[in-house]
């Protein structure tokens, strides 16, 4: 299973906006992901919080990354997020869990913490299971 979890690591590196805004992969299996960010002045928006499209990539990034790891290329037709509260810190961590899965769609749930392990955003998304394996 390590060896699994090691292509689709390698196969996500290969992601450069992920790279862009700091986000690492640090586990993953079919229909389960986790990854980070670490906030830096380049994520704050205005107000000098974090950017929602910032939470809302690492979000996607997770999600992609957990419904990829089935070995079937998936891509998102829907997603949506609701935020709770800014976060605290300097570290976001994105939890993807696969909630329903059939030959051709993909459902996923994604709660994304902040590095006090307050819950502060739930990103909700919806893929399309297309007939090409990831390489």
């Amino acid at each position: 299973m390590k060896n699994r979890e090691d292509k689709i690591i390698k196969f996500f590196a290969r992601d450069q906006f992920a790279a862009h805004v700091g986000i690492k992969l640090l586990k993953v299996q079919p229909g389960y992901a986790e990854a980070q960010m670490e906030i830096t002045d380049k994520h704050l928006n205005g107000i000098n919080i974090v950017q929602g499209g910032a939470i809302f990539t690492l979000a996607d990034f997770a999600f992609a990354a957990a419904s990829n790891a089935q070995g079937q290329v998936t891509v998102g037709i829907n997603a949506n997020i609701a935020y709770f509260k800014p976060p605290k810190g300097k570290l976001l961590l994105a939890e993807a869990k696969e909630i329903s899965l059939s030959r051709k769609i993909a459902c996923y749930e994604v709660d994304i913490f902040d590095e006090n392990k307050e819950h502060i955003a739930k990103f909700n998304a919806t893929g399309y299971r297309k007939e090409k394996n990831i390489e």
